[in-house]
């Protein structure tokens, strides 16, 4: 399985599984649980969360299904922006921690940027390092500027920025995925199917067929074509995990990687970060 590396040396696979939008329905909940215990079997070893889901049902629910195997897994969540200072970070990692029913977690996220001073957040996470709260911490819908703040303010623990990033949304291509590179930091993309409507361009629905692939396994494997580059697709039952795992096997061509910029140009200039 192809493997990304985080700037401390970790490794980590190149698929995830993310959880946005999951724990909101008590109906899915099976389910739900069913379906990232199948990615954890297939070597979707990292799961991504965030206090912020489903007012961190997210994160219980995930505790749920890592019941028993926490080492196995690389655990992600996020911070809210407001608790991001020095005196609220701590009991927004100790929440967080309870909900996931772990001691640690394996990589803790600035959400986005909001007022606390990005110097002051840095110092948080860096005393939660300490603490073995969290091993390692990084950020989120933080645009080039923002990064090259981060750093300069004592930052260069700074292990990954999540981002919005898929064939729609190709704009952090101009300058903030080349800095990141620069800086060794991967990229972890969020919404990497646009919330699923990638699948009803007709382009790619054609070029999937072509290929006996669905449109969100051929837009997976553009992500997975690319150095440094993690998505982390959210799949609510086990069929769709299997099919998300799937886009691993799949290798695109140059010709079909160009007709890919055909149909989704990169951009020609800088645009500001999107955010979903």
């Amino acid at each position: 399985m192809k493997m990304i590396r985080f700037p401390d040396g970790t490794t980590v696979p190149a698929l995830g599984q993310g959880t946005w939008m999951m724990a909101e329905d008590p109906a899915r909940r099976s389910d739900e649980i069913a379906a990232l215990r199948e990615g954890l079997s297939l070597g979707l070893t990292l799961i991504d969360t965030a206090e912020m889901y489903a007012d961190g049902e997210s994160e219980r629910l995930v505790g749920e299904a890592i019941a028993g195997v926490r080492d196995d897994v690389f655990l992600v969540s996020k911070a809210y922006p407001q608790n991001a200072s020095r005196d609220r970070l701590p009991r927004a990692c100790e929440a967080s921690l309870q909900r996931l029913g772990t001691d640690r977690i394996d990589l803790y996220l600035l959400h986005w940027r909001g007022r606390v001073p990005l110097a002051e957040t840095v110092e948080a996470m860096e005393r939660l390092v300490a603490a073995g709260k969290i091993l390692r911490w990084g950020v989120s819908n933080l645009d080039t500027d923002d990064m090259a703040e981060l750093v300069a303010s004592g930052g260069e623990g700074c292990q990954t920025d999540q981002i919005l990033y898929n064939l729609t949304r190709r704009g952090p291509e101009y300058d903030l995925i080349p800095w990141l590179a620069q800086h060794r930091m991967p990229v972890m993309a969020y919404s990497p199917v646009e919330q699923g409507r990638l699948v009803a361009h007709p382009g790619l629905a054609d070029m999937a067929a072509e290929r006996d692939a669905t449109p969100a396994q051929l837009a997976l494997a553009w992500l997975l074509a690319r150095d440094g580059i993690l998505p982390i697709p959210k799949a609510g039952s086990v069929a769709h995990v299997r099919d998300n795992r799937a886009a691993l096997d799949l290798t695109l061509s140059e010709a079909e990687l160009r007709r890919l910029d055909g149909l989704f140009p990169p951009p020609r200039g800088p645009e500001p970060l999107a955010m979903l």
